[in-house]
C-alpha cells in the first residue's frame, strides 16, 4: 500500500468525510462546529455553520447531507494534539440534522426517540430503503458516562425509534454490500459487532448475555479503541482506530485482520472515493487533517450518495 497524501491540514478536529459527485470531500469539523467542503487542491470553505459538535455525516437520497450532531466537547491540547473530552459547557443535547448544500441551512430533524433524548449522535449509514442507521456515543461527565444504542430514523422526520441498546460507547456504523448485516464498533472495548437486519429498522436473533443481539467479529485487545469505520466493496470492515492509530481492517468472516498504521493515534474515520473507489479518504483528527491512500480494494458505493 502506498504511503498517504496530504489533502487538507489546519482542520478543527475533523471526521465524518463525505466524497461529493463533483470531488470535493466534506468533513465536519466537530471543534469549529462546521460542515465544511475540502477542495482536491486543499483549500476549504464552510459548507454550514451548525454549532454543538458535528459528528457523522451522509449525503441522503434526496441529495441533502445528514448530520449526527453530538452536542459538543470540551478539548484540550495534549502533547500537541487536539484531543475531545467532557460533554461541552454549553451542551443542549444532540440532535440529527439536515444541511442543504445549496443554501448552507440546516434543521434539526431529531433530539429524541420517544422520551429517549439522544445524547451524542456519532456516526451514519442509509440504507437502500431510504432510512438510516446512526449509533449515540452518549457523553461523559466526571464519574459517569451514558449507556446509549444504535437507532434507526427516516429522513422526513416522522420516524426515530432505538433498535439496539444496550452497548458501550458506540461509534462507527456501517452496512454490508448486500444490507443485511449492520456493524457496530464500539469505542473503549475495542470490538465491532454483526447484527442480523431483517427489514428497515430491524434486527433479528435473540439477545446474547450482554443484552443485545450482536455477534463478536472482532476484538483485537491491546490499545486498540475504535471509532468510526467504513464497510469496503469486499465487505471488509475498515474500523478507524485509536490510541494505535491507524485503519483495523477485518474480513466478513472474522479471519482476517489487517491494520495499516497512521501517524495520528485519533485517527478517526474513512470513506471512499475517486472513480473506481480505490481511494480511501481518512481523517488524522488530532492533527487536524484529511489525507488520502491507495486501498487495496475497491469501495463500496453507499446509498444515498
Amino acid at each position: 500500500m502506498n504511503g498517504f497524501r496530504e489533502i487538507a491540514g489546519g482542520l478543527r478536529f475533523p471526521e465524518g468525510p463525505v466524497v461529493l459527485p463533483d470531488g470535493d470531500i466534506l468533513v465536519v469539523e466537530i471543534e469549529r462546529g462546521t460542515l465544511t467542503r475540502v477542495r482536491p487542491d486543499g483549500t476549504s470553505t464552510v459548507a454550514a455553520n451548525l454549532g454543538g459538535g458535528p459528528n457523522g455525516a451522509a449525503l441522503g437520497p434526496d441529495g441533502a447531507v445528514y448530520v449526527c450532531n453530538n452536542g459538543g466537547f470540551e478539548f484540550a491540547d495534549v502533547d500537541g494534539l487536539m484531543v475531545p473530552g467532557h460533554q461541552a459547557h454549553d451542551y443542549g443535547g444532540g440532535s440529527i440534522q439536515r444541511v442543504d448544500l445549496s443554501t448552507g441551512r440546516a434543521e434539526t430533524l431529531y433530539t429524541h426517540a420517544g422520551d429517549i433524548a439522544l445524547k451524542g449522535p456519532n456516526d451514519i449509514v442509509f440504507d437502500a430503503h431510504g432510512g438510516f442507521w446512526f449509533t449515540d456515543h452518549g457523553k461523559s461527565r466526571d464519574r459517569e458516562r451514558d449507556t446509549t444504542g444504535v437507532f434507526y430514523a427516516t429522513p422526513d422526520g416522522n420516524r426515530i425509534e432505538e433498535v439496539i441498546f444496550p452497548l458501550m460507547a458506540p461509534n462507527g456504523i456501517g452496512l454490508s454490500p448486500d444490507g443485511n448485516t449492520l456493524y457496530v464498533a464500539e469505542t473503549f472495548t475495542g470490538r465491532v459487532w454483526a447484527f442480523d437486519v431483517t427489514g428497515p429498522g430491524r434486527i433479528g436473533g435473540a439477545p446474547n448475555l450482554l443484552g443485545h443481539q450482536g455477534r463478536l467479529l472482532l476484538a483485537p485487545g491491546g490499545l486498540n479503541l475504535f471509532d468510526s469505520l467504513g464497510v469496503d466493496g469486499e465487505g471488509h470492515v475498515c474500523v478507524a482506530t485509536l490510541v494505535n492509530g491507524g485503519i483495523t481492517s477485518v474480513s466478513p468472516d472474522g479471519a482476517e485482520v489487517a491494520h495499516m498504521p497512521l501517524p495520528d493515534p485519533l485517527t478517526t474515520n474513512i470513506c471512499f472515493g475517486g472513480p473506481d473507489l480505490r481511494t480511501a479518504y481518512i481523517t488524522l483528527s488530532g492533527t487536524g487533517r484529511l489525507v488520502a491512500v491507495d486501498w487495496p480494494r475497491r469501495g463500496l458505493r453507499l446509498h444515498g450518495g
